[in-house]
């Protein structure tokens, strides 16, 4: 059978099952990298293990999410992880350095390799022609100890791009149209492999875009081919020794197959409050702006950059907008300040921040009450910008830009002649930021501020389960619903005990004390629960206040999987009325738990409100199954002596 890419690229790194769609298989993960809100927990659970140095081929702590440092926490957790890396083997992208995709894909991306990220974006590699995969920091854990990345072997759907974009109309508008299609649950359980001739038209950053935005789909990750384009990236980065050509076999087959005719798109934006709520901007009409905030991992690269630039050159931001612009790496803003586009930027009016995620996860920039901002990011779930009644637009820069100039929503193509930034032959490459692992670290002191708290541990699943339902929630419930960001909270992301304070605050503010109060429970949910971002503390804090099971009708991807590494079983309904008919606070019991989960997919509840029966499935594999009774991955991981 000819092979796609993504099953070439799984294929070479296959160490154990078939790659046979919905089974599960493990891979080999040469790279992993991790950010400062996911990267302490990551690293104190890798010291957990015992390992003395890490194994994988490259691994990269980033700091670019916790760099507003408004008291000690964030400074303190820096040098925490900047001393880790150098005793155990890994570079560190030091803070001003840049957004952990952004610099991996101009720095360490190799086309054909695996990357497992603690961040739920990390496929922006599949620009590159990585198979990149978000995961929890645990996984990504395990996979620096030498361990396999399992997974559940992904259907491939093949998106071929025809023809090629129309002036004003950017990559952003090419994912916005598949998450229009697909929804933000069209995704789960799939690689999306990008091909066709419109490939060729798009650059490396412009790939990078799309696979980024991916993740809003829920897909296990996409995927564009390494060509010569590719090449051409590499080549101006100073790689070029790192390129390989990979590209599908000819008519390689696919599970399902889309055509995106991209002559025929048009600027669009994602509305109000989800990245699948997608109109053009002539649907949407001239609506008034109050912020622009340009940046973020899916749109602030150097290309992107220059488009703004060039459009602004001469113009002014609109009395009553802000425009907050964040370069998305050093090398990005000192080229933007050595050939003056910064000057324009800033002659404009545009407020210049660090090199770093910052509005994205609500770090500063949050809207005024009520108003709407329009971001060039990849989510705008309620709440996320740090205000919660701001109505949040997702779109392209360009977009973006024309919405500064005219303090309004409109469509950037009344702007004009249309002129598409290229990318230069060579980027100034200046990797002074980065500190290479050292040969000896055997001298190496860890730093760790009184913030960094002992990592809690599981509890081994007992025979029965008897507790309340502390909560009930609906359909596409995130991980930032659950576990908050923001510059109140992401300072906490080592101290467990403080951060758990937090869950669920943005829906119910006394989840946390009730849930200690009664020593723990369980909590019912609709659709999709957990989609969003990779960040395991929405499964760890919950863990911590005893949350033993999640009932829900499905799961995101990355979160089943959290839940599952520290110990919470993710149970789903077999029947959607029997959703229906909990209560928050009525008391649920399963008997014979560690038996039930050995003998069968369905495990029996009892109702002790109405005295009703029903069944959820578990569907968790032999060795997800021992995670479980083990008390979650670490204990599993150190009982099997994976890595060492």
């Amino acid at each position: 059978m000819n092979k796609n890419l993504t099953k070439k690229i799984l294929a070479a790194h296959l160490l154990s099952g078939e790659m046979t769609a919905g089974s599960e298989i493990a891979i080999r993960i040469d790279q992993t990298l991790t950010q400062d809100a996911t990267g302490t927990m990551t690293y104190l659970q890798f010291e957990a293990m015992g390992i003395p140095r890490i194994k994988t081929e490259l691994s990269v702590s980033y700091v670019d999410h916790n760099t507003l440092q408004t008291g000690f926490e964030n400074a303190d957790d820096h040098l925490f992880l900047q001393t880790i890396a150098a005793k155990y083997g890994l570079y560190f992208s030091r803070p001003g350095n840049g957004i952990c995709h952004q610099v991996h894909l101009e720095r360490f991306g190799i086309p054909g390799k695996t990357l497992l990220g603690a961040d739920s974006h990390t496929p922006t590699g599949g620009g590159i022609g990585m198979l990149a995969i978000g995961a929890g920091g645990l996984d990504v854990a395990v996979a620096m100890g030498g361990g396999p990345f399992y997974l559940t072997m992904p259907r491939v759907v093949k998106i071929e791009l025809a023809n090629e974009l129309p002036p004003w109309v950017s990559a952003k508008d090419i994912i916005l149209e598949v998450l229009r299609r697909l929804g933000v649950g069209g995704g789960v359980g799939k690689v999306m492999e990008y091909t066709g001739p419109g490939v060729a038209t798009l650059s490396v950053p412009e790939r990078a875009t799309i696979t980024n935005m991916g993740a809003e789909l829920g897909a296990t990750t996409s995927i564009f081919p390494s060509d010569a384009l590719t090449r051409d990236f590499l080549a101006a980065q100073g790689r070029t020794e790192q390129w390989v050509e990979l590209l599908p076999d000819e008519n390689a087959s696919y599970d399902e197959e889309m055509i995106i005719d991209l002559a025929s798109l048009e600027p669009m934006a994602a509305c109000p409050h989800s990245p699948d709520a997608i109109k053009t901007l002539r649907e949407i009409g001239e609506t008034k702006v109050s912020q622009v905030a340009i940046g973020s991992c899916t749109n602030s690269s150097y290309a992107d950059l220059m488009q703004v630039a060039a459009i602004l050159r001469g113009k002014r931001v609109h009395e009553q907008t802000s425009l907050v612009i964040s370069p998305g790496s050093r090398q990005v803003l000192e080229m933007l300040a050595r050939n003056g586009a910064l000057a324009d930027l800033i002659a404009a009016g545009a407020r210049i921040l660090e090199s770093a995620c910052g509005p994205c996860i609500g770090m500063g920039q949050s809207p005024p009450t009520g108003a709407v901002s329009v971001r060039t990011f990849n989510r705008n779930f309620p709440g996320r910008s740090g205000t919660s009644d701001a109505a949040v637009y997702l779109t392209s820069p360009e977009t973006a830009a024309a919405a500064a100039i005219y303090g309004k929503l409109v469509d950037p193509r009344v702007l004009g002649e249309y002129r598409r930034m290229r990318l230069p032959e060579k980027f100034l490459i200046d990797d002074g930021m980065i500190i290479a692992p050292l040969d000896n670290s055997d001298l190496v002191d860890v730093r760790r501020g009184p913030n960094i708290k002992a990592l809690p541990a599981a509890p081994v699943l007992p025979e029965e389960l008897a507790a309340k339902v502390l909560l009930k929630v609906g359909d596409n419930i995130t991980t930032d619903h659950i576990m908050p960001a923001g510059a109140k909270i992401l300072p906490l992301r080592s101290n467990i005990p403080a951060i758990s304070g937090y869950v669920f605050s943005a829906i119910d503010p006394d989840f946390a004390e009730r849930a200690k109060k009664a020593r723990g429970g369980f909590i019912v949910g609709g659709q999709n629960y957990g989609q969003g971002s990779s960040r395991e503390h929405a499964a760890l804090a919950p863990m911590y206040l005893g949350i033993k099971a999640v009932l829900a009708k499905s799961f995101a991807r990355i979160h089943r999987s959290n839940l599952i590494n520290f110990g919470i079983l993710p149970l789903e309904f077999t029947c959607e009325t029997d959703f229906d008919n909990l209560e928050q606070d009525d008391l649920l019991e399963i008997k014979l738990l560690r038996g039930g989960l050995n003998s069968g997919d369905n495990l029996t509840v009892k109702n002790m409100r109405t005295g009703n029966t029903f069944l959820v499935r578990h569907g968790l594999t032999p060795r997800q199954k021992a995670i479980i009774l083990d008390g979650g991955l670490l204990n599993y991981t150190k009982r099997q002596n994976i890595g060492v």
